[in-house]
């Protein structure tokens, strides 16, 4: 598959997705972009804005598998990751797949589940496999862990670790639909399920070589010199407790690549940097208590350091 046939298929899936889901174009693209980085999504919102629906609209728009667990404090990790249960005329114990036998995998509320649940997930994000009774065993590729998480002021959430929240690609809010969307859904019969007859424009094979084909866009040296300089700014600001880590860096010179990628570019532009950088940083940056009791946030802090890089300019193409 060479570039423009990629890029026209990206953007079939990309149609594809907002034939269902109204007033989210611009979410649509992040989870998209995330796909092509090969990254995991944090969408952090309250329930109902319609999460499940568009990680079902990407699954089915590319021919994945897709598999949802609703997290709660009962979830044991066994019910991630799957058993191995003895069989009597084998006389052998047989391991019975879990949910994360999947493309594409919903966590629902995963800030409810408990840390060893959690322990269950960090290694399926990144080993990309599971291990159940000694035995390892290799997750389909692509996979893609999309993870829901309630405000913190819900009542029965926590914080997730910092070293999980640094495995996220980027974190994402999909926020309440405009108006004529919400009012789309109300009067269209269907609208809200709409998702469930989308057909299948992409195959996860499709998606495997379209991954290739995104890490391979040209960074320009001043590009990566601009990235890096904005990662080492959120460590020396004010404000920050514990700045963005140099796996942050890499996570935002991927996303660049893939959002380069999904604008039809062959090279990374420093707008795609700026674009990337409060989704992929943003939940990485830990403040000090007095800037927090201050009001301060983690994007007020990434546009102060932005605003104080010189833009590179003159890149060579």
């Amino acid at each position: 598959m060479d570039h423009h046939a990629a890029m026209q298929l990206v953007d079939q899936i990309k149609r594809n997705m907002e034939s269902c889901i109204y007033g989210k174009k611009e979410e649509i693209a992040y989870m998209l972009t995330a796909l092509l980085a090969g990254g995991h999504v944090l969408i952090e919102d309250v329930p109902g804005t319609g999460k499940t629906q568009m990680v079902k609209a990407l699954a089915l728009s590319i021919g994945g598998v897709f598999h949802r667990i609703q997290c709660n404090p009962d979830l044991l990790p066994t019910d991630i990751t799957g058993v191995s249960i003895y069989h009597p005329k084998l006389e052998q114990f047989v391991f019975r797949p879990g949910p994360v036998m999947a493309n594409l995998l919903l966590a629902d509320e995963i800030n409810r589940a408990t840390t060893k649940t959690q322990s269950a997930l960090l290694e399926a994000m990144e080993e990309r496999r599971v291990s159940v009774d000694g035995e390892t065993h290799v997750l389909p590729h692509p996979f893609m862990l999309f993870a829901t998480q309630n405000p913190i002021e819900f009542e029965g959430t926590y914080n997730l670790p910092e070293a999980q929240l640094d495995r996220f690609l980027m974190k994402i809010k999909l926020g309440y639909p405009d108006e004529v969307s919400e009012k789309r859904l109300i009067l269209e019969p269907g609208a809200s399920r709409a998702a469930e007859s989308l057909k299948a424009v992409a195959t996860v094979e499709d998606i495997a070589e379209m991954q290739r084909l995104a890490e391979a866009i040209h960074l320009e040296t001043t590009v990566a010199d601009y990235l890096v300089a904005l990662i080492r700014g959120t460590r020396q600001h004010s404000g920050v407790l514990l700045g963005a880590s140099p796996r942050a860096a890499v996570a935002l010179a991927s996303a660049s690549k893939a959002y380069a990628f999904l604008n039809h570019r062959a090279f990374v532009l420093p707008d795609d940097v700026k674009a990337m950088a409060p989704l992929v940083l943003s939940h990485r940056l830990h403040l000090r208590s007095e800037a927090r009791m201050q009001g301060v946030t983690t994007v007020q802090v990434l546009q102060d350091v932005l605003r104080l890089l010189p833009v590179p300019v003159g890149m060579e193409r």
